[in-house]
Parts: structure tokens; sequence; C-alpha cells
């Protein structure tokens, strides 16, 4: 192969890399807002912190 073809070809790939990772990042950030939306349901969130301690 020619060095143009070359070229192209990693081109091409780094334009599918990143693509999938746009898309993987988009995935990410809707999931975490999903989860954010539910913490603020009806039953609230809950502390991690104050769920462990102590009763006495």
């Amino acid at each position: 192969m020619f060095p143009y073809e070359f070229h192209k070809e990693h081109q091409a790939e780094l334009i599918r890399r990143a693509d999938t990772e746009r898309l993987a990042r988009q995935v990410r950030r809707a999931r975490r807002a999903e989860r954010r939306s539910a913490e603020n349901g009806p039953e609230g969130r809950v502390s991690i912190r104050s769920r462990f301690e102590r009763a006495a």
C-alpha cells in the first residue's frame, strides 16, 4: 500500500475510535443523569455516612 492509503486507513480508524468513545461517554452521562434523578425520587436520598453510624 502507498503511504497515502496507510494515512487514510489510520485516519478512518481514529474517527471510528473517537465515535465509539463519544457514544460511550454519552451513555455514561445519560445513566448518571438517570441515577441522579432517581435519587431525588419520592423516597429521598439515603446518606451513606449516616447509614453505618452507631445507634447509641
